[in-house]
């Protein structure tokens, strides 16, 4: 068997002994660069300089060391495709299966008193390292990628397990380590671009946003006229995806907002795909400050929007509308002069579009590509970083929930329960909405949105719904800590009850469904939304 090998190149050093001697013991060659490789060296471990893989000598002050096919093919080869690896060997590469690489500090040459040059920070910006970062990220299936020395000791660990073999290592931990490694080249990009931006623009005009319109689209403003802001359309290999490939039919620019809440209303209706039969196949999702005021199913557009309309119209004014389905005419007359900022869809028929456009700022944006949703990984800037997670639709698994009452919910319930917690999802934290089953489909009837206390989103969700609360079911984004939101759902009419479970006074809601003769549903999943 050939034996494994592993490129280390890291600016920071500390543990990188520790982890090419562990590598070394299980049998793999090591490639390495510069410093790193001296100090390996003086370790008393054999290593191969990464120019002698290459055939070609670092050059131009080290600025060029493993850019180069030898390299940046042993990475990127797939292991499972037979004619990537007759290349390969056609090539005289060999594979690279272990990446560590940890980038030049540039923020801290840059936080630097009294301040660089603008020269010295530069040859600070490293591009070598990025790039095996990102090659190793990309082919994680077949490669390791290390990227922080808090990574190593769980690494050698499972080789060790695996006996060096590193194919034999969970996608679970590959995938760990590959957003960890896109998260940090992530922050490092931001890190240089806000700092070039500040030497090379100044701070003199605070209230200007500069961007390469290459980059990105400068909006009106943000979420308030004094503050600048911009779209930046994802790159991919395959075009524009969601947003950034949507056809604006008419209006003004979108603005900030704009598109906070076509993503909101985007992220619920192709959501809604999934919950759609052969009859329910016409879905309305009505959004108003990225929270739903309304959503529905139906068979008919036209009663999907009427009935998504009806669960707050209050609210409804001035808010952005999504269809899953090409807008008909029918439904765009019912739409009639109700003020609203944007519609999206799949495609409008030429009537709809006309009677749509009547209205001089009203925006149609058509998204060709309207999907079902799957999971994402989200990610959001925090004060000194970032977090992430993976979101998608609810992935409740509906034959394993439980009916907790003495009245037991039927089939109905649990479809209109899978709708309920698809919209819920979308909602801010508390968070309780109210649906019911119509004549022809599925509707919201109340939403509560963003409570600190879930007792008072019960309340809001009734206050909205009125007298179309009576008989509807309530889907709660977490479980009741005390009965007294089982209680009020009660009095406002509420006859069935969806939440996640997992409270210490489960029996407490449980006891207070049956004295009220409510049926109980526990998912066992919770649906918060920060």
């Amino acid at each position: 068997m050939t034996a494994r090998r592993a490129l280390l190149s890291v600016w920071e050093k500390s543990g990188i002994v520790t982890l090419g001697k562990s590598l070394s013991d299980m049998g793999w060659e090591i490639l390495s660069t510069g410093g790193t490789s001296r100090k390996l060296r003086e370790a008393g471990i054999e290593v191969i300089d990464v120019s002698e893989a290459t055939g070609h000598p670092e050059c131009f002050d080290g600025r060029v060391k493993t850019l180069h096919p030898a390299i940046h093919g042993g990475i990127l080869v797939r292991r499972d495709r037979e004619d990537d690896m007759k290349m390969l060997s056609k090539l005289d590469y060999g594979t690279i299966d272990l990446v560590c690489v940890n980038l030049y500090p540039f923020e801290a040459v840059a936080a630097k008193q009294p301040p660089v040059s603008n020269s010295e920070l530069i040859e600070m910006i490293d591009i070598g390292g990025p790039t095996m970062i990102r090659s190793a990220a990309k082919n994680h299936k077949d490669v390791l990628v290390l990227t922080d020395e808090s990574q190593y000791q769980k690494v050698i660990k499972e080789l060790q397990k695996t006996n060096a073999n590193n194919s034999d290592i969970s996608l679970e931990i590959r995938q760990e380590l590959s957003l960890a490694a896109y998260q940090c080249t992530a922050a490092y990009d931001a890190a240089v671009s806000n700092e070039l931006e500040k030497r090379f623009v100044g701070e003199a005009v605070p209230n200007r946003l500069h961007i390469a319109s290459e980059i990105g689209i400068e909006l009106r403003y943000g979420e308030n006229p004094h503050q600048p802001a911009s779209f930046y359309p994802a790159s991919s290999s395959v075009g524009p995806r969601g947003l950034a490939s949507a056809i604006q039919h008419g209006g003004k620019a979108l603005s900030f907002n704009n598109y906070l809440d076509l993503d909101g209303a985007l992220r619920i209706a192709r959501g809604l795909l999934k919950d759609m039969d052969s009859i329910r196949n016409q879905g309305c999702v009505v959004i108003k400050h990225t929270n739903p005021c309304g959503a529905a199913i139906d068979s008919s557009q036209k009663n999907a929007w009427i009935n998504a309309l009806a669960s707050d119209p209050e609210s409804a004014f001035g808010c952005v509308v999504a269809f899953t389905t090409m807008v008909e005419k029918e439904t765009a007359e019912a739409i009639g002069s109700h003020f609203l900022e944007c519609i999206i869809a799949p495609g409008y028929t030429d009537e709809a579009l006309e009677i749509l456009s009547q209205k001089k700022n009203r925006r149609m944006l058509t998204m060709p590509e309207f999907l079902p949703r799957e999971e994402e990984l989200r990610i959001r800037q925090l004060d000194g970083g970032w977090v992430a997670q993976i979101q998608g639709p609810p992935s409740i698994d509906w034959t394993e929930v439980k009916c907790v009452t003495k009245v037991v919910g039927d089939a109905d319930l649990v479809s209109l329960a899978r709708f309920g917690s698809t919209v819920l999802s979308e909602v801010k934290s508390n968070s309780i909405v109210l649906v019911a089953i119509t004549e022809t489909g599925f509707a919201t009837v109340g939403v509560g949105p963003g409570q600190t206390s879930r007792v008072e989103a019960v309340r809001i969700a009734a206050r909205r719904a009125g007298d179309r609360a009576i008989g509807s079911m309530m889907v709660s984004d977490a479980f009741f800590p005390f009965r007294d939101g089982i209680d009020t759902a009660n009095e406002i009419g509420v006859t069935t009850v969806v939440q996640p479970g997992g409270s210490m006074r489960d029996q407490e809601s449980i006891d207070a469904a049956n004295e009220h003769g409510m049926s109980m549903f526990f998912t066992g999943q919770r649906l918060f939304l920060h």
